[in-house]
């Protein structure tokens, strides 16, 4: 494994970055599709202020996925189920069967591109264009990470959803989840960074780790979790794992967009900015288990294997 610099609004941390290999992805525009209000907006003070505190907050324990791209479409199953083509256009990870209609049925009868295999979850973000051109990510690993009481943290139940991000955001100061970076240098930003030469755009993306205990999905697909500094509070009791994506893309320069919906209409011009991600959990109940009891509650580091390193 190699460490290296990882990049941080105004803080520097360490963490382990693994390479997923890059693939030939498939591209499907997007449609115009209705109600583009659907998706989630700004986070209130309070949840702005523990995204931010999360930051440069390096998990004491973590297990970890590996992904390749498996295909680009303008669909989102969680905000516009069963309405193909209705969204603007996002990248998939791991599984491979993701569509307007997918459900947790669905992706566990599908297969994945991730290692280990036994995690057939759909992850998702905006696609990133440069110059007008869509482009796959050279990498994506995605962090399952213990940061706060971790000997009462819980496997995500099969079927929990959720979004992450405001795709609506008009300044970076609407959206605290967004954050870019260059490979190799510590300083990073919430709209796009205009990365020298000998370095790639990456993004990191925090998702919450504090559940309801009841809701596998809430009307905007935020309420049933949240960030939290310190242990959960009682709304949200249940301690999750952190999801953090790592995601590494083989561009640097300017000329960088989003897939995003400006002004009621789906658009590849979005500011970095509006970044967001998805997640729909389909992992197998028994190795994602195995991975809470050997890893995450014990305080342990652990490889793709599931295993302490």
């Amino acid at each position: 494994m190699r460490r290296r610099l990882r990049g941080l609004i105004g803080v520097t941390a360490t963490t382990i970055a693994i390479a997923a290999i890059g693939v030939v992805v498939t591209y499907q525009p997007a449609g115009a599709g209705p109600n583009h209000g659907s998706h989630p907006g700004a986070v209130d003070q309070q949840q702005a202020r523990a995204i931010e505190g999360q930051i440069g907050i390096a998990g004491v324990s973590e297990f970890r996925v590996t992904c390749g791209s498996s295909h680009r479409a303008g669909n989102d199953p969680i905000v516009f189920p069963g309405q193909t083509g209705a969204s603007h256009v996002h990248e998939f990870f791991g599984n491979r069967s993701t569509n307007a209609n997918s459900t947790t049925t669905s992706l566990k009868a599908a297969t994945t591109n991730c290692n280990p295999a036994a995690d057939l979850s759909a992850y998702w973000v905006p696609t990133v264009y440069k110059n007008g051109q869509p482009v796959a990510p050279e990498s994506v690993t995605v962090y399952y990470q213990g940061i706060h009481d971790m000997a009462q943290a819980k496997a995500p139940p099969q079927g929990l959803r959720y979004v992450v991000g405001n795709s609506k955001a008009t300044s970076p100061a609407d959206n605290p989840s967004a954050r870019w970076s260059c490979t190799t240098q510590s300083p990073s930003s919430g709209d796009f960074m205009n990365c020298p030469s000998g370095t790639k755009l990456e993004t990191y993306l925090d998702f919450p780790t504090c559940w309801d205990g009841r809701n596998l999905d809430s009307a905007n697909h935020r309420d049933h979790v949240v960030f939290w500094a310190g242990s959960c509070p009682s709304t949200h009791p249940v301690v999750l794992p952190r999801l953090e994506l790592l995601i590494t893309y083989p561009v640097n320069g300017g000329g960088l967009s989003l897939g995003g919906t400006v002004n009621g209409v789906n658009t590849t011009t979005a500011p970095g900015y509006t970044f967001h991600g998805d997640f729909m959990n389909a992992w197998d109940p028994n190795e994602l288990q195995r991975r809470m009891t050997n890893c995450i509650n014990p305080g342990r580091k652990c490889g793709n294997d599931g295993n302490p390193a």
